[in-house]
């Protein structure tokens, strides 16, 4: 149960959001373009950062780009 304590774990990488137009989905209400995030945690499609409303989300990767 990972995501229980993702606020309290250690940022694995920070990443940067590059654009937030989504064909699917309204991301522009939890990413800013420009801003800097910090990775909780990584898988093979998605980063899980803290957004900003300070929750922990899933979002595809094309949204960032590696600091």
């Amino acid at each position: 149960m990972i995501h229980l304590t993702w606020h309290e774990r250690d940022t694995v990488k920070k990443v940067k959001c590059v654009h937030t137009d989504a064909a699917k989905y309204i991301v522009d209400r939890a990413l800013t373009a420009g801003k800097t995030y910090d990775v909780k945690n990584e898988t093979e499609e998605f980063y899980f950062i803290v957004d900003n409303s300070g929750k922990v989300s899933g979002f595809y990767k094309d949204y960032f780009q590696d600091i």
